[in-house]
């Protein structure tokens, strides 16, 4: 079998509900080796020519309990509490290994990590990026919110367009790709308590709100209603089969 019959579009889906944060970035981790030790493996039987193996896909969808992670390129100072402070909001604050600057997880968001092997679908991590935004986009077109993009801006915006005079971000992006194979992803504030981020300068960017999909429609709603919507259009956009694992 060679690597291009080998593809798998099959996405194995799990719900874990409220999690830790470094739990679920261990997992990640966890998840990224096994798939880059079957990538190895391939080139050693391509070099061979023996047959090569399927690697998986997984998407992981939880929330967290408060969180502050900071991406590579961002900066501390965009942090606005100090340990104590942190404390008293019963937050925690890490450093990762994923593009982007600072912004906050917690209760009321979701949270999608895909660890994808794009060799699987496409090796374009900019187009990765904007199937991502694309299928937020078309979630929140269900709930009659025109979303969309800001360029030079990762992540999906209201009043988006040029000279919009609120433009807010609903949802967040941040990726690592290693050997094509991705983690981190995006974090779409549904019911998110949004004071959290008026302790950071989100994504590094000071003079743009947040917003999410309460604050826009004066209501709570169905996190789990949210997350069906959004995985029917991310199939849909990559063109794959979803299966959903045992919690």
């Amino acid at each position: 079998m060679s690597a291009k019959e080998s593809q798998n579009h099959r996405i194995a889906v799990q719900r874990l509900g409220l999690v830790d944060y470094e739990t679920a970035w261990a997992y990640q981790e966890e998840l990224l080796a096994a798939t880059l030790a079957i990538k190895a493996q391939n080139r050693e039987a391509i070099e061979a020519g023996t047959p090569v193996a399927a690697t998986p896909n997984h998407l992981l969808l939880c929330q967290h309990p408060h969180v502050y992670t900071l991406g590579k390129s961002g900066k501390p100072e965009h942090l606005l509490l100090d340990a104590a402070a942190l404390v008293e909001h019963q937050a925690t604050f890490h450093r990762i290994n994923r593009g982007g600057d600072i912004t906050y997880h917690g209760p009321g968001q979701l949270v999608g990590y895909p660890i994808l092997d794009l060799d699987n679908f496409f090796t374009d991590i900019h187009r990765y990026l904007r199937v991502l935004e694309e299928a937020v986009i078309h979630t929140l077109l269900e709930y009659d919110l025109r979303a969309g993009r800001i360029p030079g801006l990762t992540g999906v915006w209201l009043d988006f367009e040029e000279g919009a005079s609120n433009p807010r971000k609903i949802c967040a992006l941040g990726v690592k790709c290693s050997r094509w194979v991705t983690m981190h992803g995006f974090a779409l504030n549904v019911n998110t308590d949004l004071s959290y981020f008026g302790h950071i300068v989100p994504c590094g960017i000071s003079d743009k709100a947040v917003t999410s999909l309460q604050q826009e429609l004066g209501r709570a709603v169905s996190l789990t209603e949210v997350e069906d919507r959004l995985l029917v259009h991310l199939a849909e956009m990559l063109a794959a089969e979803l299966t959903f694992e045992e919690e």
